[in-house]
């Protein structure tokens, strides 16, 4: 059985600005849990996460694979939760900091998925220079390998796997009961797009549900170059996740949906410190003007 609540349906739905009001303490939550793990938020995450935790219902003692999970937040809230999250990314995370492991249960699905807390202790130290220095980074890595070694409050875990989604061999058919994936399945090409589809659905067990968030296009897909996603059409998505005509999309609002988007006071004030460092973004230098919206895709097995 899925972690998904058995009336979520497969859709189509450009996420709304009212999904803050409407999922505020889950919003609240997130915010909170982001600052305290020290992690920034992607200009349009909260939506993003309000309508996708929405849909998740209870995920305690669930198998859910993180698609481009990166360090992400997500994944981190889930195993607190107690959920067991495959946490796929092409990029290596083998050197994850401590300050993730000293707070939940981390471990690599193969040997050269994650390296030992002692053996990030040991570079971190030799990267640092001076030796005063190299005092402070030992003191702050040794607590950190030593509350890495104690027992967790957090029920779930996450299992790092180093790995491109277009070919997950060591993860078996049918042995997830969701897929999530925020904001990362767009940064592939379309044509490679349907066969990281193919292979999360091949894990999915039947019934359970895959949920991304992508960009959305209005009249043809493109590729928004600073932050190195292509954004897709209602009829793209359809064909790219295998929906049939009739799965319910509100593409219709496009522009409305948009308009109230640039307009949004909350995502323009809370922007991240991330974006005002660098062009090569989603909001390049800070600026607040989106040039897409996101998109959520929930597609049954």
């Amino acid at each position: 059985m899925s972690g998904i609540p058995p009336a979520a349906t497969e859709m189509i739905e450009i996420l709304p600005v009212s999904l803050l009001d409407q999922h505020r303490a889950q919003v609240e939550t997130m915010k909170s849990l982001a600052h305290s793990l020290g992690i920034g938020i992607g200009w349009h995450y909260l939506l993003d996460w309000a309508w996708m935790l929405s849909l998740l219902g209870e995920v305690g003692g669930k198998r859910i694979l993180d698609a481009g999970a990166g360090e992400g937040l997500l994944q981190w809230y889930l195993a607190g939760r107690g959920a067991e999250i495959i946490s796929v990314d092409r990029t290596s995370r083998a050197e994850l900091s401590l300050r993730f492991r000293a707070r939940y249960t981390v471990r690599g699905l193969q040997p050269g998925d994650l390296a030992s807390p002692m053996q990030v202790l040991r570079k971190n130290i030799n990267h640092a220079t001076g030796l005063s220095t190299k005092i402070i980074s030992f003191i702050r890595g040794a607590g950190g390998v030593i509350a890495s070694a104690l027992p967790k409050s957090t029920p779930g875990k996450v299992i790092i796997h180093n790995q491109d989604l277009t070919k997950l061999p060591l993860i078996p058919d049918s042995s997830v009961d969701a897929v999530v994936a925020v904001s990362a399945l767009e940064h592939n090409n379309p044509e490679g797009l349907s066969g990281v589809v193919d292979e999360l659905l091949r894990v999915l067990k039947p019934g359970g549900f895959l949920l991304a968030t992508l960009g959305a296009a209005r009249d043809q897909d493109w590729f928004h170059d600073p932050s190195k996603g292509w954004c897709y059409t209602d009829a793209s998505l359809r064909k790219l996740f295998r929906l049939p005509g009739e799965v319910h999309s509100n593409y219709a609002l496009y522009d409305e949906l948009f308009s109230a988007l640039r307009n949004c006071e909350e995502l323009r004030l809370n922007l991240a410190d991330l974006y005002f460092h660098s062009g090569d973004n989603g909001m390049p230098w800070g600026k607040w003007d989106p040039q897409y919206q996101p998109v959520g895709i929930c597609k049954r097995k």
